[in-house]
């Protein structure tokens, strides 16, 4: 053995596995003895020779990793800098290794062993990686890289993907729209099936124009690391200005409420201060940009994560409003940013509860103040008449201020209103506030909620309201009554009268002067100055208009007036409590103002008084049942928006009462009509009452396959709050829920698939009972898409993935609390229905699935009646069907009943398609969610059969994850665990060689 200034290549690889050495010293030595040689061929071959045993390894040994590290740093240390013309031709020699060992490697890259070619491209990314950014690399060679690499991207193996990936990432070009580096990245971010490679493509993308949106919608990935990366993507690469502020909500809103607590970290660590460093710390800056009159929730929650974070109290008071001497923000500083700003911040430091009371007072004045502050305020708010509204400047200020008022209101909740006079004074100011003409509709909802919730005496809230809804319906208004002509006409003649005696009295003083009669003139002359008075209160009588204006309550029943008083009705039945029934109050509000409103002409009040109306019939059942018909009647005849909110009506009626709401007395289950139910009434009764339900279910199953989404949407919604409560056990209704699930129609409605995705993994993993209920459905599901005309969408369905689905949903394992005890499975009683459907008919094409959906099944293998019925069944199967593919199955299938164990285990590793979450037992969501693909066609999320399935997880488990950000685990081994774990899986190389060596 040579010393270390002049070391032999094998031996440089040898001593390169252990990761003690020093690499840097390894590669100078090796270095050396390359610059003395000048022929460099045999040199090169013998490098790749050793090389060549770390290639053939697939798994990630610690010494085959230490191994192409160091072959990484020897390539790297014969780039030189760029420097002038000169010197080219040294660059020329020194670049003659690194060109030989890219040209060895990309005439590898297409190796049939996977393991090569995962090891030419990471020693490509590692090779490229090392390179300094003014590395200078010929045309000829990179484009080489480049389409190789384009070629590895699609291969078979994840890991091999994932490095050619990141390979490719100093070859992209983000200013040309067709790089196809770019458009690899975006067919593997759409596409991939494996996440690692989509985390891989995520850290190396570079944001565009064109990539930006595709980085975007990876927040919205089904795998919580690809999400939590493209947030740290989104944070660090690209500026908040590049984002529509579409954009900015949904990541605020998607990100805070993702059901992954990392997300959510990683969206209050990264996302937030990296935009509010933008901003320069600026936060209602970042709240101008989120357009918070249109997301004010999200932008609620996004100060509350802001506040979270917040290490002092000080730091909350610094950031934000700035409020004067009385605690408040002046009215003329008041925006639609810093308003919601205070609020929010009140609501946060309310909810520490007793640790925040000292900054609250510091943030709120005394509720007496800020009644007149809110009076004041909504006092200003500018009324627009009809061609006002038209001016879209005048409508946006209208909206700011009403805005900025729904602010102020939601702060009356924070304030302290255990002082009694505060309490009183704010109770008159929101009475005053509710009566005045020029408060907005929108407001009054809000405001009734607020002053019910100060009221303490159910009796007085009750009380209040109505006496509120009297003011606004029937205001005392100034009111002009005519005067009678004939007594306008008896007053001129009096004062004609008067003007006569007048003019008598004075010539008789005249007289009584000339006679010198003073006493007499003395009378005369008070006598005149009475009639002067008389005749002045006659002429100011005269001058006055001839109206007679007086004040008199009168009822108005404009549409604006009516809304505001239905709001109120509507807001006051949300607030009381349900149990103290309806008062005579109440009744009288709905006698007088509700029903008859229920006929109104303009659209917007008959559906508020819809609403009321389903709100006030929770408070009674007598009331349920004498309005029911009137509210089936109006789901089926008014406009869709109408007759959506009497559905909802009915829904509540439903969930609260029962499908039995006609009968006095309401039972905690419903039968539907394909279930069995007990019949022990009266014969009348009892045809009365089914022929109820049966007339309510066969509308509400018409309503699912309406043409109005929305009507369609809330009917399957409906249903399923129903079927999970047990108001409906039906599995006919279970069964529409499902292909409605899978229709291509429903497709872009997010909210239906969202809906019934979650229901049908809560209701099946409920209780046993939901599941004989799925298990029911199942073949009539099946039957109709089968027998699905070639022009109906539920054509393109795949029933591999219908069937997967009931599968899972069956599995005895999914139950959130299983049976101690059962004889018989949901599985077991499911597999005795597949085998006699296939008997039915043993040449049908469906055959072939039902044997694999037996396959897939958790059968009981334990004797018993069941088995014994099952395996003679299956018996029945094999002499009847010719399928070979079936036959095979089946047999597996009896001799897993027979008990062979490992035919048993062959059997689930090669026809598994589905695999549960090892914490939750919950199934996959990229397993069962239905996927489309071309012409909306339904795909299993795995392959056709078992064998490649099996394949395809094996393939998705051994991904790495370099380069791509994760976090450290919680907890570590020790490092005497750590040393005896290596010592058990690590791989030596030198075995390889000196077998080798000895063998030749």
């Amino acid at each position: 053995m040579t010393g270390d200034s002049d070391l032999e290549i094998e031996e440089a690889f040898r001593r390169a596995q252990k990761a003690h050495n020093n690499k840097a010293k390894l590669v100078a030595s090796l270095k050396n003895r390359y610059d003395k040689l000048e022929d460099k061929t045999e040199f090169h071959e013998e490098f790749v020779r050793c090389m060549k045993y770390a290639m053939i390894i697939y798994t990630r040994e610690p010494a085959v990793e230490n191994v192409i590290d160091f072959v990484t740093k020897f390539a790297a240390s014969f780039e030189t800098p760029v420097n002038e013309d000169a010197e080219e031709e040294v660059e020329e020699e020194e670049n003659e290794f690194l060109n030989f060992l890219f040209n060895f490697l990309l005439e590898s890259h297409g190796a049939s062993s996977h393991a090569v070619r995962f090891r030419v491209c990471q020693l490509v990314n590692k090779l490229l990686g090392s390179l300094s950014e003014n590395a200078q690399i010929d045309d000829e060679l990179c484009d080489r890289i480049h389409e190789a690499m384009l070629v590895r991207v699609t291969d078979k193996y994840p890991n091999v993907r994932i490095q050619a990936a990141l390979a490719m990432a100093r070859l992209q070009d983000p200013s040309n729209s067709d790089c196809p580096t770019i458009k690899a990245y975006v067919l593997l971010l759409e596409n991939d099936s494996n996440p690692e490679v989509r985390r891989a493509v995520l850290s190396c993308i570079a944001p565009s124009a064109s990539t930006l949106s595709k980085i975007y919608k990876r927040t919205r990935d089904v795998k919580e690391k690809v999400r939590k990366l493209a947030y740290q993507v989104l944070a660090e690469k690209v500026h908040i200005r590049a984002l529509t502020i579409a954009q900015r909500v949904s990541l605020l809103h998607e990100g805070l409420s993702d059901s992954a607590d990392s997300v959510k970290e990683v969206v209050k660590t990264h996302l937030l201060p990296a935009w509010l460093r933008l901003l320069q710390g600026d936060v209602l800056q970042l709240l101008h940009r989120l357009d918070v009159e249109n997301s004010a929730e999200t932008a609620v929650t996004t100060l509350h994560a802001i506040f979270s974070m917040a290490t002092s109290p000080d730091d909350l008071l610094q950031n934000g409003v700035r409020l004067d001497e009385r605690k408040l923000i002046p009215v003329d500083s008041l925006s639609c940013e810093n308003v919601l700003y205070w609020r929010a911040l009140c609501e946060f430091v309310k909810s520490k509860g007793n640790e925040g009371e000292e900054l609250l007072e510091q943030l709120l004045p005394e509720a007496a103040i800020f009644a007149e502050y809110l009076y004041r305020f909504l006092k200003s708010v500018t009324g627009l008449s009809e061609e006002q509204k038209a001016d879209m400047t005048q409508l946006e200020m209208v909206m700011t201020q009403e805005f900025v008022g729904q602010q102020l209101i939601l702060l009356v909740g924070c304030l302290d209103t255990s002082e009694e006079g505060g309490r009183k004074r704010m109770v008159a100011v929101l009475q005053e506030i509710l009566v005045m003409p020029n408060t907005p509709t929108s407001l009054i909802g809000l405001l009734v909620e607020k002053l019910i919730g100060i009221l303490r005496d159910e009796t007085q809230k009750t009380q209040m309201v109505a006496e509120i809804i009297s003011d606004v319906r029937e205001p005392i208004l100034p009111i002009s009554q005519p005067v009678d002509e004939n007594e306008k006409r008896r007053k001129q003649v009096r004062l004609a009268e008067v003007r006569v005696q007048i003019m008598e009295a004075k010539q008789t003083l005249e007289e009584c002067i000339s006679c010198q009669d003073f006493s007499r003139a003395a009378e005369l002359k008070d006598s005149i100055s009475q009639l002067e008075e008389l005749k002045n209160q006659l002429i100011l009588e005269a001058s006055q208009p001839a109206d007679n204006i007086k004040e008199q309550r009168v009822e108005k029943s404009d549409p604006e007036t009516l809304l505001k008083c239905l709001t109120m009705c509507a807001e006051l039945f949300k607030q009381m409590n349900i149990k103290r029934g309806i008062c005579p109050t109440m009744n009288a509000l709905i006698e007088s103002l509700i029903l008859p409103s229920v006929s109104n002409p303009n659209p917007a009040v008959r559906n508020m008084a819809v609403i009321c109306l389903g709100t006030s019939a929770l408070h009674s059942k007598d009331l349920a049942n004498t309005h029911l018909v009137l509210l089936l009647q109006i789901t089926q005849l008014d406009e869709p928006k109408i007759r959506i909110s009497a559905l909802r009506a009915l829904i509540d009626q439903l969930l609260l009462n029962g499908l039995n709401i006609l009968q006095d007395k309401a039972a905690p289950i419903s039968q539907a009509p394909d279930s069995p139910d007990n019949r022990n009434g009266q014969p009348e009764q009892q045809a009365e009452e089914e022929s109820t339900v049966q007339s309510i279910l066969k509308m509400l199953s018409e309503f699912l396959d309406s043409e109005i989404c929305e009507l369609r949407t809330e009917t399957a919604e409906g249903l399923a709050k129903l079927m999970y409560c047990g108001r409906i056990v039906s599995p006919k209704l279970l069964s529409r829920l499902v292909l409605l699930w899978y229709n291509p129609v429903t497709e872009d409605d997010q909210r239906l698939r969202h809906c019934l995705g979650v229901f049908l993994q809560l209701y099946a993993r409920a209780s046993r009972t939901n599941q004989e209920c799925v298990e029911e459905s199942f073949l009539p599901t099946m039957r109709t898409l089968f027998n699905a005309p070639v022009t109906s969408p539920l054509s393109e369905v795949d029933t591999s993935n219908v069937a997967e689905l009931f599968v899972e949903l069956t599995r005895p394992s999914a139950l959130v609390q299983p049976a101690a005890v059962q004889a018989v499975s949901v599985h077991d009683s499911l597999a005795v229905r597949i085998c006699n459907e296939i008997l039915k008919d043993v040449s049908a094409p469906e055959v072939r699935l039902y044997c694999k959906t037996l396959s897939w099944l958790e059968i009981n293998n334990e004797p018993g009646a069941a088995n014994s019925e099952l395996q003679l069944l299956l018996k029945d199967i094999l002499q009847e069907v010719k399928d070979k593919y079936s036959t095979r199955v089946i047999e597996k299938l009896c001799n897993q009943l027979n008990g062979d164990r490992s035919s048993r285990s062959a059997s689930n590793q090669d026809t598994t398609l589905l695999t549960l979450d090892d914490n939750t037992g919950e199934v996959n969501k990229e397993e069962i969610k239905p996927k489309r693909a071309k012409r909306g066609q339904k795909k299993a999320s795995t392959a056709k059969n078992g064998k490649k399935a099996s394949k395809a997880d094996l393939s998705s488990d051994e991904s790495d994850e370099e380069n791509v950000p994760e976090e450290p685990p919680s907890v570590r081994p020790s490092r005497r665990a750590k040393m005896a774990a290596m010592d058990k899986t690590k791989q030596d190389l030198t075995a390889l060689m000196n077998q080798e060596a000895n063998g030749s």
